[in-house]
């Protein structure tokens, strides 16, 4: 069955066509390798609906993608909450510190910098602010504990805020207004399902589960589920608004069972126009204002200053394609859900045991040994994404599980 064949007169090629440009390369909160990973190995195949709602009309799968595809909210405002469970270990102050040094906050950087601060979003439960008026305002807000972090976009300049260390960094859109179309407030469940719905083949089982209340509106379940065995993905569930066609709400469950790796969701949502005074920033008296040194640049130099997700893609890759593009010498082996990336490090692997000293000892404690026909390795694993690295320095990596990792590196021998 060719992608998207259905029981109605739509097209794949028309659907391609409607969804051409829609599709946004990702700068997302969470950790790269892991919505990468998905975003290069996610298929869909239309199923027809069973709606339990009789206030809503049944629908397609097809139909329901393609209602995502078309919607485009422009104005809202709303409270989401997130959670993320990627079972990494708990290393205490060092999680944060890889963390942050990983985004590009230097010795001397400023708090209040957005590339920085909104990793601390990889990992547990955390409730945001959001709002937007069209491309050019944008604002979202980390509520902590007598603490509140904003980023505000609003025309050319882009405000970060950190008012429990009372620092501002301030950088500029160097984008038009036109491709401001483009941006949205990041870690919503927008930004999410539409990662998750790049990828089109025949890998994975796509139907309407029925409808649901988000934020007190009326929404289809769109439910994705792998065909193939061996991925650590259990099912990704969408929760559709019926009448804009907005996610309201995202959650990936692994195969191994247990809470959500990540669950995102609107707690409340207006799609009102929010009042211009929303995205209004003055920094405070006495805070100290970091100016982002390559403002004005092409945002892709100045990753965090803008909400800019980058630029539309011009299709949806097929799974696997342009997955790991950028790393040289990086190829995929498989394909769909079972698709897994390989590269050469040319190094000796990870220190292990005696002869790595206290550093052996440690990444030995972060991760499993394993033996196979291609010599022996140390495999990491989150709940989501396990990497095999051999003691020859070549790694395996995707959302498969650790008995994949070691049959692809035999085959590779």
């Amino acid at each position: 069955m060719a992608p998207y064949a259905s029981d109605d007169s739509t097209t794949a090629g028309e659907v391609d066509e409607q969804r051409s440009g829609r599709r946004k390369a990702a700068r997302y909160v969470v950790p790269v390798t892991v919505i990468g990973v998905a975003a290069a190995t996610i298929g869909l195949v239309p199923a027809l609906a069973d709606s339990g709602d009789p206030d809503l009309p049944k629908i397609t799968a097809q139909q329901l993608i393609e209602k995502i595809a078309e919607s485009d909210v422009q104005q809202l405002s709303g409270t989401v909450k997130i959670s993320t469970d990627l079972g990494l270990p708990n290393l205490g102050g060092l999680e944060s510190g890889l963390l942050s040094g990983a985004a590009g906050q230097g010795e001397g950087g400023s708090s209040a910098d957005p590339t920085a601060k909104l990793t601390e979003l990889a990992s547990g439960t955390h409730t945001l602010r959001v709002a937007a008026d069209g491309p050019d305002r944008q604002k979202l807000s980390l509520l902590e504990n007598a603490a509140e972090y904003s980023i505000i976009h609003n025309g050319k300049d882009v405000w970060g805020y950190d008012s429990k260390s009372n620092e501002v960094y301030h950088g500029t859109s160097s984008k038009s207004p036109e491709h401001g179309k483009d941006q949205q407030p990041p870690a919503t469940p927008k930004d999410f399902a539409e990662e998750a719905l790049k990828a089109v083949d025949d890998t994975t089982s796509v139907t309407v589960d029925g409808t649901a209340q988000v934020a007190g509106r009326d929404a289809y379940k769109l439910v994705v589920k792998p065909k193939q065995s061996g991925s650590t993905v259990g099912a990704i569930s969408v929760a559709v608004d019926a009448k804009t066609g907005m996610p309201l709400k995202f959650t990936l469950t692994p195969a191994s069972g247990g809470a959500a790796v990540i669950d995102v969701g609107f707690t409340k949502v207006d799609f009102a126009k929010p009042a211009a005074s929303t995205f209004d920033f003055t920094p405070p008296k006495g805070a100290k204002v970091t100016e982002d040194k390559d403002a004005g640049k092409d945002s892709e130099k100045a990753p965090g200053t803008t909400f800019d997700k980058g630029g539309a893609r011009e299709h949806a890759p097929k799974a696997g394609e342009d997955f790991g593009k950028g790393l040289d010498g990086m190829k995929t082996i498989g394909e769909g859900w079972n698709a897994i990336a390989t590269f050469d490090t040319g190094g000796e692997g990870v220190p292990s045991g005696g002869a790595g000293g206290d550093l052996g000892g440690f990444m030995d404690s972060l991760g499993d040994k394993v033996h196979g026909e291609f010599g022996s390795g140390t495999v990491f694993s989150t709940r989501l994404v396990n990497a095999l690295v051999t003691d020859d320095g070549k790694v395996y990596a995707g959302l498969v599980t650790k008995d994949a990792l070691v049959k692809a590196a035999d085959a590779g021998k």
